[in-house]
Order: C-alpha cells, then structure tokens, then sequence
C-alpha cells in the first residue's frame, strides 16, 4: 500500500504570459504507517503537492498513484482516490459549516452513501479518535474552542476512513499546549498504520517526528530522505523561512569552529560531548 509521485509537473495558467511552474519533476513515495514531512519556503509549490494528492488538482505531467490506482483525467478511480486520501487544509476549522458537530462529521461518510446506523458509529469513532466526547454531537462546531473546532475539522476526515493523510500547516495558529496535542494525535493515527503527509515551515517537527523528509524549493526536489540523511544538507541549505532548531544551529556553529560534536537537537547529548572536550 502506497502513495507514489512520478516526475510531477504542474504549471499554473500555461499558454499564458502569466505561466508559473509550479512544479517540476516531483518524485516520491509515501507508504501506510509512514510520517513524511514537506518542507520548503513559501511558494516552494507544497500546497499545489497536496491539492494533487487527492485530485483536487490533475496532473498536466508525470503520474500520481494512489494504492494503485493512477489519477487522470477519466479515471474511474477518482472518487475512491479522494476517499482514501484525506486532505485537511490550513486553519481547517475555518471550513466548518454544519449545524451541529454531528453532521459536520457525518458530512463525508453520508456523500460516500454510509447509511445511518453506521454513520453513528463512524461519528462516535472519529470524535474519540481526536479526543472528543460524543457529547458535544449535539453543540454547534461554532461554539466550541478553537483546538476543539480543529479536532472536529480533523475528525470529519478521519469519519471517510481515509487510507492516508495529507495535512496543510496543521498546527498554524495554535499555541504550544495545542501542537503538542496535535502531533500526539497524528503520531497515533501513525501507529495504526495510517500514511500521514505532513507540510510544514517547522524543521524541529519535521526532524524530531517524522520518518522521512522530502525538501521542496521552486517547485523542485532539494531532498528526500530521513532526518539523519537530512539534517546537515538542512543545516547547509538557505531556505527563506526554514528556520534551523536552536540546538542543532549551535552545534552547527560548534562544528565549523573545529570542535568535533555530533549535529543534533538533543542538549543534553551535544553538553555531554562538549563536557568531553568535543572529542567523539
């Protein structure tokens, strides 16, 4: 089971004066239980990655492939591919639109013609998933917190049974107490085998959490890898917006001045090794 980009290239108002490449020649793959980052600075074609995923957005060139199934044009496939693939958007609680939590929840799982008995076990599923009681089924999504209304946005993709996730700045906006319960959220959906796509500006999240890393610049792949492929290329990159953890910069800075330290986010292993005389 995977997710798989071949050579994906996308220009927005081709034949036009106004041509942007958007991207060029993307190539990756994502598989189940697998936590992938996209990282890049803004206008780096991230966003248009993800509208691909779930055929929001058509490939012009190269293929995208969801559990086999490739997306085009007149694929028969289209409408399971958006099912299996679950994109939630920046701010998703801004997408909330129901009467009550219920039906915002109940939305996709009712056009995917569930019928009613399961729709209430699916609901209940979902909002546990994300930490929710049932309880609040009845509320209105508007009236609720704001880490409360992204659990619901979050839920109501969750509620398709979607195969993977593809999350757009998920945490923008939310104070550290509600990333960290975020993330906690996503590494257990990970856990159960869920592939999660996950594009950020945060290198820390993307180094510290995620299984691999795929790097993005002008619609071109920088990088793909893990973490430890990763990081000093990070540390070398200049990338407007990608901002090196503090620790690793320090060490960084502590290997250019000839002290032998590992690059590494952890402080209490690079105080260890400098208490050592910066000797390995």
């Amino acid at each position: 089971m995977s997710l798989s980009v071949k050579d994906l290239s996308f220009t927005y108002h081709a034949g036009t004066p106004l041509a942007r490449r958007a991207l060029d020649s993307v190539s990756f793959e994502m598989n189940s239980g697998q936590w992938m980052a996209v990282v890049g600075p803004t206008g780096s074609g991230k966003s248009t990655l993800a509208q691909h995923l779930n055929a929001l957005i058509l490939p012009q060139e190269g293929k995208v492939t969801v559990d086999g199934m490739t997306v085009t044009h007149r694929s028969p496939d289209l409408r399971e591919v958006r099912r299996r693939v679950g994109l939630v958007f920046q701010y998703p609680e801004q997408q909330l639109f129901a009467e009550n939590v219920y039906d915002e929840v109940a939305f996709a799982p009712r056009n995917w013609g569930v019928d009613e008995g399961r729709l209430e076990v699916l609901v209940a599923r979902s909002l546990a998933q994300v930490g929710l009681e049932t309880s609040l089924s009845s509320r209105s999504p508007f009236s609720l917190s704001g880490g409360q209304k992204r659990r619901v946005a979050l839920a109501s993709v969750l509620a398709a049974e979607p195969e993977y996730l593809v999350l757009d700045e998920p945490t923008a906006g939310l104070d550290g107490g509600g990333v960290r319960e975020f993330l906690s959220l996503i590494a257990e959906l990970v856990r159960g085998g869920m592939g999660v796509l996950q594009i950020t500006h945060d290198l820390e999240l993307a180094l510290s959490r995620c299984d691999a890393i795929l790097v993005l610049d002008h619609g071109r792949v920088l990088g793909m890898g893990s973490p430890q492929d990763l990081v000093d290329p990070l540390c070398r990159a200049v990338l407007p917006g990608l901002i090196i953890p503090p620790v690793l910069d320090f060490s960084r800075r502590l290997r250019e001045r000839g002290l032998a330290v590992p690059l590494t986010m952890d402080a209490e292993e690079l105080g260890r090794r400098l208490e050592k005389g910066g000797r390995y």
